[in-house]
């Protein structure tokens, strides 16, 4: 059974999960991926989605006001042993749905290109691609995505 909780940037289950976050982009993006450490920031923070599979922390993710109409989707992670059982697809409704909430009407967000699954999953909820904004502009391993809430 999978459960959702929102949390802030004060959980323990979250900074465990963000940790092994950034143990798997090291791995994917060795080196480079020290260039993104200060967008990475998950400090106070409100807005956070904790997935658990039958009791055990197993994905999160969360987002951070852009601008007055538009979250940013941060931090999207599902462990590995509970990846294919739909905690991602849970998580991240969730987060649009508290943002459709909070009065905002799009959503934006950089992923990887070695990350095919999570490219996937934003492209399957309706996400199209964009041109890399702020900080990700130059980078050339960041795909910006944007989806308009409704």
């Amino acid at each position: 059974m999978i459960s959702l909780k929102r949390v802030n940037s004060n959980s323990l289950e979250f900074r465990e999960l963000v940790s092994l976050l950034d143990q798997d982009l090291n791995r994917r993006y060795g080196v480079k991926q020290s260039e993104y450490d200060t967008y990475n920031i998950i400090e106070y923070i409100d807005t956070i989605v904790i997935a658990n599979y039958e009791s055990n922390p197993a994905g999160c993710g969360c987002f951070k006001k852009y601008d007055d109409e538009t979250i940013e989707i941060k931090r999207m992670f599902v462990k590995p042993e509970f990846r294919g059982k739909g905690i991602s697809k849970l998580v991240l409704h969730e987060l649009e749905t508290w943002g459709k909430h909070l009065g905002y009407t799009k959503a934006i967000l950089e992923t990887g290109k070695n990350q095919p699954e999570a490219i996937g999953l934003y492209e399957r909820f309706g996400y199209n691609r964009i041109n890399n904004y702020d900080q990700y502009v130059g980078m050339e391993n960041s795909i910006c995505m944007m989806k308009t809430l409704v």
